[in-house]
């Protein structure tokens, strides 16, 4: 049995982790409302572009846009993943990475190049120690209020490359956030349109909170009327499209990491009550062991004398 010594130093140390996992739980807990609030003013404007986008993918545009043409052959895909800064969030990021992993593996298995632009620090460290995957562009540190343009240049890699015919599927990863207690990562298509709309069904289907209230209509031989011209406004929307959607995806994963940190932090602590309730047990057993050996040996010189 350890020392009482021993055992007191334990019992500090862990009250000392206590207070670090109290603390980082108040501030998440304080931070985790002005992220949900953030996160919900962005979403009608998400959800509206997601519902045009759709529409204009199935129009008869005359216009042939290159992100509204699906290529039959894919030879390389681009990926957009969102992670946080920070750690000590539980298993958030790594439940993003094991459900991207397959999906990467999947692609290189029939011989297709993945291209990353990572967001967040943790994806930019995780993608650098990947073997088989380029990783073309990052940010990271965005704060507690990102802001559209710390992400367009990243978004521009993506955008130049599948325009350039460099990329022939862009997909963005993130964790979508359901509530304070369930974060859900996600993987959507962002590139080309067709496939976006194709998926939406899916993603309705699965109650997404994303894609709540976008409708699709049927294709139909119709088109839109544009001014000045179509080239003019589907470039400009398409490129807002994107940008709104990644975007978005930053704000869902900032409230989805304040929540898993709180939730992760709080378990600590009550981890932390458990441990010093037991090694406070076993301080007092060995103390008392201590006491009664004392006692012991002092009756036993008495009686020698």
């Amino acid at each position: 049995m350890a020392s009482g010594r021993e055992i007191k130093t334990k019992i500090k140390s862990t009250q000392n982790m206590r207070k670090v996992t109290r603390a980082l739980e108040m501030v998440s807990a304080s931070k985790i409302r002005k992220a949900q609030d953030l996160m919900k003013a962005s979403r009608p404007y998400a959800r509206s572009m997601r519902k045009v986008i759709a529409h204009v993918a199935q129009a008869s545009t005359d216009f042939s846009h290159p992100f509204l043409i699906q290529r039959d052959t894919v030879a390389r895909v681009g990926y957009i993943v969102v992670s946080t800064d920070r750690g000590l969030c539980g298993g958030l990021n790594s439940n993003l990475f094991r459900r991207l992993l397959p999906a990467i593996a999947e692609w290189q298995k029939q011989g297709v190049q993945v291209d990353v632009v990572a967001i967040g620090q943790k994806a930019v460290s995780f993608f650098r120690r990947l073997k088989g995957v380029n990783l073309v562009g990052s940010v990271s540190h965005l704060g507690e209020k990102p802001k559209l343009e710390q992400l367009v240049g990243v978004i521009k890699v993506m955008m130049d490359s599948y325009t350039a015919n460099g990329l022939d599927r862009v997909f963005l990863a993130y964790n979508d956030f359901v509530n304070t207690m369930t974060q859900k990562p996600t993987i959507d298509a962002l590139l080309p349109l067709p496939l976006v709309a194709s998926e939406m069904e899916t993603h309705q289907a699965a109650g997404e909170a994303a894609y709540v209230g976008v409708k699709l209509e049927q294709a139909h031989d119709w088109d839109y009327i544009y001014e000045p011209d179509a080239q003019t406004v589907l470039e400009h929307v398409l490129g807002r499209y994107i940008e709104s959607v990644v975007y978005q995806a930053s704000l869902e994963n900032l409230a989805s990491e304040h929540a898993a940190r709180m939730v992760a932090m709080k378990s600590a602590s009550d981890n932390a009550n458990k441990v010093i309730d037991e090694l406070t047990l076993i301080y007092n057993k060995a103390r008392q062991a201590a006491i009664t050996q004392e006692i012991s040996e002092i009756v036993g010189g008495a009686a020698a004398v």
